[in-house]
This record gives structure tokens, C-alpha cells and sequence, in this order.
């Protein structure tokens, strides 16, 4: 499995979790990559909830991952990285944005097999 960063997760990441909690995470998910609920309206974008261990915060009121699970390319994408208390989910105008670059991700991806 391969695991790629959005540059905004990159730069948010080392203010939310720490190296021990990140490779819990990313362990987590190459044994299970559907472990996040899927978004709706997202194109398949997952949402997992993880420990804040800076804060003391189980899942529940700790941090929010969004990725996505390329499964055909054995690919996990982290897109964001935000606490609970900042927003407990994304606008649905954020929304319609990931699913339309997914959307074209794909489609680029297809275009690229088909060769």
C-alpha cells in the first residue's frame, strides 16, 4: 500500500498528531482501508475518527481524517486533518469540490489504463 499527502494535510499533520499516532493511523488503515465511513456526496471520500492524544480526546470528540482508498492502485490518499472542535464535518460546498476532483481523477486514471 501506498500512502500519498495532500500538501495541506503535510503541513497540518505535526500540529494534530504526533509520529507515534500517525503511524497508528496509517498502520490502521493498510490492514483496513475501508476502516473510515464513506462521505456522502463525496465520491467515495472517507471520514475516520481518530484519539487526540495532545488533548486527552477519545474518537469521538478527537480528530477527523479525510482520505481516500485507491483500491485498484493499493493507494490511500489523506487529504485533511482537523479537530472535532473546529468543525465536526465538511460544508457541503467542500463536498461537491472532492467529489468533482475525484470525479476527474478517475477519469484520468481510466483514460490512462485504456492505453
Amino acid at each position: 500500500m501506498e500512502l500519498f499527502e495532500a500538501p495541506a494535510f503535510t503541513k497540518a499533520l505535526p500540529d494534530y498528531l504526533n509520529d507515534d499516532d500517525y503511524r497508528a493511523l496509517q498502520k490502521l488503515l493498510i490492514a483496513n482501508p475501508e476502516a473510515g465511513e464513506v462521505m456522502p456526496g463525496t465520491g467515495g471520500f472517507r471520514k475516520i475518527r481518530w484519539q487526540d492524544s495532545r488533548r486527552n480526546k477519545g474518537k469521538r470528540g478527537g480528530l477527523r481524517v479525510i482520505y481516500y482508498h485507491f483500491s485498484e492502485d493499493k493507494q490511500i490518499w489523506f487529504l485533511t486533518i482537523f479537530d472535532k472542535d473546529e468543525a465536526s464535518d465538511l460544508t457541503a460546498t467542500q463536498k461537491k469540490m472532492l467529489k468533482m476532483a475525484i470525479d476527474l481523477e478517475k477519469q484520468n486514471r481510466s483514460k490512462v489504463r485504456r492505453k
